[in-house]
């Protein structure tokens, strides 16, 4: 039985579950909230997730129509086919799926979907808003922990080079999803931890294989965002936490710079795990980022 979230009602959500041919091959995705919303907003989870990962923020957001694909080769979306599972491929994919689904909607990304969001948007991605919750503000290997960064990508190597079914079972290893799960979460809440441990453990072994494994890992690690930001011109906000092990907060304060037009929301006490961690600070700041300013936000 799943672990509920200590203060999201995520057991109430009842997305509808569709399919869309997008960039070759099928995505899966969810469907929350009313249809005739004012707003609609596709979301795009992290490395590793799936739509899940989401849905604490998405369930304190009630009026608000979220779209939620998992990205190609995790979750319930095959690979695509033919394709090595670089940015270029994610953007082109995010794209196509956006104006097959939500043309005009808002965008939303998290952590490696930040990055994919972003390139996406800068390269023509049509979108009135976006906004980037824990954004890949600067290169993984300068972040807080680089030192894990560089474990991270042997591993990932490893992974890829050992016999399959031995490399499969050691990038599914349960006691490496754990430990980096107890690594990530910040908050002391027990009831919280026991959320964000069932989660990584039920979800972060869901992806296709170790090929689209390795090849998103490596793009998580190649870029960031201050790659597209000065190509981003609509208004943007960032989530950013004051403790990310991954992208140092001033980072996120020199990131917010690069942008035409964005703004920054810091929140303290926690690290890489907003969406789970603190779902209603990040709702509340998406809230008013969609208020009556935002026009033509479908």
């Amino acid at each position: 039985m799943p672990v509920p979230h200590p203060t999201a009602p995520v057991g109430l959500l009842r997305p509808v579950r569709r399919e869309v041919q997008a960039s070759g091959g099928t995505t899966a995705y969810w469907e929350y909230g009313p249809v005739d919303a004012e707003h609609t907003l596709v979301a795009v989870h992290g490395f590793r997730g799936e739509h899940h990962g989401l849905e604490p923020v998405v369930a304190m957001l009630p009026e608000v129509r979220v779209i939620s694909p998992d990205l190609p080769g995790f979750g319930e979306t095959a690979p695509l086919p033919g394709r090595t599972h670089d940015l270029a491929a994610y953007a082109e994919w995010l794209s196509d799926f956006v104006a097959a689904v939500a043309p005009g909607a808002v965008i939303l990304g998290h952590s490696f979907g930040s990055i994919v969001s972003a390139a996406a948007v800068a390269q023509g991605l049509a979108t009135p808003r976006l906004i980037l919750v824990n954004p890949i503000g600067a290169p993984a290997l300068q972040g807080p922990r680089g030192v894990m960064t560089r474990l991270a990508i042997f591993y990932y190597w490893a992974g890829a080079r050992l016999p399959e079914r031995v490399g499969t079972a050691v990038l599914r290893n349960a006691l490496v999803v754990r430990v980096m799960s107890i690594t990530m979460a910040k908050t002391s809440d027990r009831q919280l931890r026991r959320f964000i441990h069932d989660q990584h453990d039920t979800y972060f072994a869901r992806f296709a294989d170790r090929d689209v494994l390795r090849d998103a890992f490596v793009t998580s690690v190649s870029h960031d965002i201050t790659e597209y930001a000065a190509d981003i011109a609509v208004p943007t906000l960032l989530i950013a936490a004051v403790r990310d092990d991954i992208t140092p907060i001033e980072a996120e304060r020199h990131l917010v710079t690069l942008f035409t037009d964005a703004e920054l929301v810091e929140i303290p006490d926690v690290g890489h795990l907003i969406h789970y961690e603190t779902p209603a600070p990040a709702a509340e700041a998406i809230r008013r980022f969609l208020g009556p300013s935002a026009r033509d936000t479908r």
